[in-house]
């Protein structure tokens, strides 16, 4: 089974994809091995680009709030993106900001490699896919979040994975009320997934 440590140090010099160029580091997953969610992204932003870690912008902070609301603990969940380098383009005029730019298909699969050795070595019981790129990255490019959110799906990779939206979506949302409805609906999502691994053990057949 491969040791976490090992591929985090691995990764470091990984340059099969070109976005190693313009990121500031690889940004690897976090959290121990053994925890029984995995929770996965689509890319680093500008951020952990720059910390060096998954989830610890605006879109962490929401993704943490809404984790305690669905009784799940950050720190025994595994956090990590499909994609390990921010791909971004210049603000322009509006300032010296780096704007966040969907990563294509290619660079997503250049990276599927590195997010398998973590799911291996992690071994989850119920994958939590955060938004289309990170779903489609585990689940298939027909796979929609719009058609199959918070529905387990059976996968090789875990007994359970579960897609919803990405919590920078929340961030984005036109006013407050709509803020507040997808939050609630993003905690239902979680819930679900808790609730796969709360479920009591089956009685084997006599």
């Amino acid at each position: 089974m491969a040791n976490l440590n090992a591929l985090r140090e691995s990764a470091r010099s990984w340059q099969a994809c070109p976005l190693w160029r313009r990121a500031t580091q690889t940004v690897f997953g976090a959290g121990p091995r053994g925890a029984r969610f995995m929770l996965v992204g689509e890319q680093p932003g500008d951020q952990e680009d720059l910390a060096g870690l998954p989830f610890v912008g605006p879109a962490g902070k929401l993704l943490a709030t809404a984790l305690e609301a669905a009784g799940i603990d950050r720190r025994a969940t595994y956090v990590t993106n499909a994609v390990k380098h921010f791909k971004w383009k210049p603000a322009g005029d509006r300032g010296k900001r780096r704007i966040h730019e969907k990563p294509n298909r290619a660079e997503v699969s250049a990276c599927r490699p590195w997010l398998l050795s973590e799911i291996e070595a992690v071994a989850p019981e119920v994958i939590v896919c955060l938004g289309a790129t990170a779903a489609q990255s585990l689940l298939g490019a027909s796979f929609r979040v719009t058609r199959q959110r918070g529905v387990p799906v059976a996968s090789p990779f875990a007994a359970s994975v579960v897609a919803t939206v990405h919590p920078s979506s929340i961030l984005r949302a036109p006013d407050a009320d709509a803020r507040h409805r997808e939050m609630e609906l993003f905690i239902a999502d979680l819930r679900a997934a808790r609730a796969l691994v709360d479920e009591p053990a089956q009685p084997s057949p006599p």
